[in-house]
This record gives structure tokens, C-alpha cells and sequence, in this order.
């Protein structure tokens, strides 16, 4: 069961994350804003997500000062844009499609 579950999380971790970095982000205030709309992902996820997704020129980062602290921030870049708007249409569409097949939305008897 619990290998079934990872397996349907990690493609949508990927279209959280992208969605996420809309917005700049470092590591731990990206990994606390997905909590907060209900992702747990935990940083052995998290961190080399966002690095293979910034190999793959979908995020750009940068070195900023905060707190005191350098911090490297992540967003989309305009390749990452495109993609988060493509693979949202595909989930828009595979989520209703799943929907209709397990009946959400229908009353039963």
C-alpha cells in the first residue's frame, strides 16, 4: 500500500513544487508553504526535487541575504512557466476524468 501511495504522490509533488515557485522560495519557506496548503513532503524529498528540477533549467536561483543568512532562492523559470501550465491543464483534465470514474460528486444509495 504504502509503495502505491508514494508512487501517486510523486508526480503531483512535481506540480506542487513548480506551482509553489510561482513566488520566490528558499528550501525550508517552499517545504513550510506546501505544509500549509496540506503537502508534507519532507527536505530527502524536497531538496533534490528542486535541484533536478533546477538541472533541468525548469528554476532559476539565486543568492539572496535573509535573516542574517545567505539563502538560495528558486522560481520558475520560463521554460518551468510553460510546463507548469501545460502539466496543470493535464491534471485539470486527468483529475476529473479520475473523479467521474470513482463516482465523486455522485450521491449513492
Amino acid at each position: 500500500m504504502e509503495k502505491l501511495r508514494q508512487e501517486l504522490r510523486r508526480g503531483i509533488l512535481v506540480l506542487a513544487v513548480l506551482g509553489s515557485l510561482r513566488q520566490s522560495h528558499y528550501g525550508y519557506s517552499l517545504r513550510k508553504q506546501l505544509q500549509d496548503a496540506g503537502v508534507d513532503i519532507d527536505e530527502g524529498t524536497l531538496y533534490p526535487l528542486v535541484r533536478r528540477l533546477a538541472d533541468q533549467g525548469l528554476l532559476i536561483s539565486e543568492w539572496r541575504q535573509s535573516e542574517g543568512r545567505e539563502r538560495r532562492y528558486y522560481r520558475l523559470s520560463e521554460e518551468g512557466s510553460l510546463l507548469l501550465a501545460s502539466l496543470s491543464g493535464e491534471w485539470q483534465q486527468l483529475n476529473s476524468c479520475v473523479g467521474a470514474i470513482l463516482g465523486v460528486g455522485r450521491e449513492t444509495n
